[in-house]
């Protein structure tokens, strides 16, 4: 990696770090409305314990840089060690600022948003905030549940237990707030502008790929393939596209051959290649 892609990557997970604790400590934690995971730990214990809440994140997130460096890599843990103890410093620092509201529903709304952005780009970048998923991997070897499954059970009795603590108004607060930061950690991650990977398979093949590069001014991959049944020979498009490409990507396949097999996916990422759309005349 060079120095540039390195400091932009530095820069980028700063300011996530800073985002995640502006969202605690200028809405979420002053209101008693939780996150989930380690961060929504280390709040339930501050209030119970008195300690800081910069303090508590650092330290029950330790294990965790030693697991990730061991499961994912020696990147990811220093930019996770980075990240969490930039929140760290970041949430000491703001916490003797006043809450920017008292309403509880603004503060899990904005609290949510703001901490889901900071969120986003932190994993975005090649860090983590949270240990949570880390140690969902490692269970992951050892029980039959995925790893969605298995943060989604941590984060159901975190969140659960903000109600003995808070009172079970904030729990349902705190449940509001982790699901609008868990879609604007989707939103960050994979931005507004959704990209879909088209597959299609037809005995047309030609026809549709001249198709979709001249009127919908996409460019293809023609790939080869073999009917697993049948053992005839097949050619299978590839080709990526907007979203708002996909009704028309569509109509051409149905013109052309309403027979054929046709598989759209979402995708995060594109770069490199010729994505770029051609003009259509």
């Amino acid at each position: 990696m060079t120095k540039v892609r390195l400091l932009k990557r530095a820069v980028l997970i700063a300011i996530g770090a800073m985002l995640a604790a502006v969202g605690l400590e200028l809405f979420l934690v002053p209101n008693n409305i939780i996150d989930g995971g380690i961060v929504g730990i280390s709040i339930i214990l501050s209030h119970l314990t008195g300690m800081k809440l910069g303090i508590l994140i650092f330290f029950l997130n330790l294990p965790f840089f030693y697991i990730g460096y061991k499961q994912i890599g020696k990147t990811f843990a220093l930019s996770t060690f980075f990240a969490v103890g930039l929140l760290s410093v970041g949430t000491a620092l703001l916490h003797s600022i006043d809450e920017v509201t008292d309403d509880p529903l603004l503060a899990t709304v904005f609290g949510g948003i703001i901490l889901g952005m900071g969120v986003g780009f932190v994993i975005r970048y090649g860090g983590s905030l949270d240990g949570t998923e880390i140690l969902a991997i490692l269970f992951n070897k050892r029980l039959p549940f995925s790893v969605g499954q298995i943060v989604m059970f941590f984060n159901i009795f975190i969140l659960g237990s903000a109600g003995f603590v808070f009172g079970w108004d904030r729990a349902m607060y705190s449940l509001i707030a982790y699901f609008i930061a868990f879609k604007m950690i989707d939103i960050v991650i994979e931005g507004f502008d959704e990209t879909k990977s088209v597959w299609i398979i037809s005995d047309r093949a030609k026809e549709i790929g001249e198709a979709l590069l001249y009127r919908l001014g996409r460019g293809v991959t023609y790939l080869s393939g073999e009917g697993a049944y049948t053992g005839d020979e097949k050619k299978v498009i590839f080709c990526v596209v907007t979203r708002l490409e996909e009704a028309k990507l569509k109509m051409i396949v149905e013109e052309l051959d309403p027979q054929a097999f046709l598989a759209v996916g979402n995708i995060h990422d594109v770069n490199g290649g010729r994505f770029k759309k051609r003009d259509i005349h």
